[in-house]
C-alpha cells in the first residue's frame, strides 16, 4: 500500500468508489489503541461486508450518512448508527453503506477501550452504543472538531491527543487482570479457565465477573474467539489443511471447527477459504 506523509495508509479499492486511510498508533497509545482508519465514500452504490468475530472495539466518529449493521444478521431499516462504539460480539458482524459515509474509527484493544471508556465493558457487548451515551458532551465535541479538520492528517492527530489524554487519567488496569487476558492471548485460547482461576487464586464466577468487567465477555468466550482468529490466520498460509488446523488450535476434530466457524464467522471454513 502507498503511505502518505503523515504515515497513514491509504488503499485503492477499484473503481475508486472509496478512500481508506490508515495510521498506526504513537507510542502513547500502544497496548490500548491497535490502529485508527479514515473512510470515505466517493460515489453512490450499496457496500456490503462482514466482519468475523473479533478483540477488537471499534469508536466510529461520522461526519456524514450513518451505517446499517445487523449482529449475526443482515441489518433493518432500523440498525442505522452513525456515531457509535461497539463492545466484542460472538459473531459475524454485517455493514452495508449507500454511498455517502465519511468517519475516523479508532481501534481499541478490549482493555485499552476499558480504560477509555471508563466503564464495564459489559455495557458494550453485543451492542452499539451511541456517542453521546458512551463520551458525552465531550463526544459531540470531538466529533465537531472532526468534522471540521481540513484532513485526516489533522484528524487522526486530533483523535490521538484526545485517546491519550483520557488514557493518562484513566485507571490502570489490575494487574491480575493484564495477566489472565495476556495468557489467554499468548496461549492462543488453549489454556484452561480453571487453571487461570487456580492460579490467581479467584473462584471461576469471580474471574467470570472481572473478565466481563473488563473484556465484556467471560474468559471461555475470548478464548473462543482467539482460537478462531488463529485458524483463520492459519488458513490463509499456503497449503492449509483443515484437519490439520483444528489439531494445531486445540478443537476436538474438524466438526468441532466447523461448528465454530459457523458461529463466529457465519460460514463454513471453506467458504471463508475462498474469500
Amino acid at each position: 500500500m502507498p503511505t502518505s506523509e503523515d504515515g497513514g495508509r491509504h488503499d485503492s479499492p477499484e473503481l475508486d468508489q472509496f478512500e481508506m486511510v490508515r495510521r498506526a498508533p504513537s507510542h502513547r497509545l500502544q497496548g490500548a489503541v491497535t490502529d485508527m482508519c479514515g473512510f470515505r465514500e466517493t460515489m453512490p452504490s450499496h457496500f456490503r461486508a462482514i466482519e468475523y468475530a473479533s478483540l477488537t472495539v471499534p469508536l466510529v466518529i461520522s461526519f456524514a450518512e450513518p451505517f446499517a449493521i445487523g449482529l449475526g444478521r443482515n441489518p433493518s431499516d432500523n440498525d442505522r448508527f452513525a456515531s457509535f462504539a461497539a463492545g466484542l460480539y460472538a459473531g459475524p458482524v454485517v455493514i452495508e453503506s449507500f454511498g455517502g459515509a465519511c468517519c475516523v474509527q479508532i481501534n481499541f484493544t478490549p482493555l485499552g477501550a476499558r480504560r477509555f471508556f471508563g466503564r464495564p465493558m459489559s455495557e458494550l457487548t453485543d451492542r452499539m452504543v451511541g456517542l453521546d451515551d458512551v463520551l458525552g458532551v465531550e463526544g459531540i465535541a470531538l466529533r465537531e472538531r472532526l468534522g471540521n479538520a481540513p484532513d485526516w492528517s489533522s484528524r487522526f492527530t486530533i483523535s490521538e491527543a484526545f485517546v491519550g489524554d483520557r488514557l493518562v487519567s484513566a485507571d490502570r488496569t489490575q494487574a491480575e487482570m493484564v495477566w489472565a487476558y495476556e495468557t489467554i492471548i499468548s496461549t492462543r485460547g488453549r489454556t484452561r479457565i480453571s487453571t487461570l482461576a487456580e492460579k490467581l487464586g479467584w473462584s471461576r464466577k469471580h474471574l467470570t465477573g472481572k473478565f466481563s468487567d473488563a473484556v465484556g465477555t467471560g474468559p471461555k468466550t475470548l478464548s473462543r474467539i482467539v482460537r478462531f482468529n488463529h485458524a483463520l490466520g492459519l488458513s490463509r498460509q499456503t497449503n492449509s489443511d483443515w484437519a490439520d488446523i483444528a489439531a494445531d488450535c486445540g478443537y476436538a476434530d474438524q466438526a468441532h471447527l466447523v461448528r465454530e466457524f459457523r458461529d463466529l464467522a457465519g460460514v463454513t471454513p471453506t467458504t471463508v477459504a475462498a474469500r
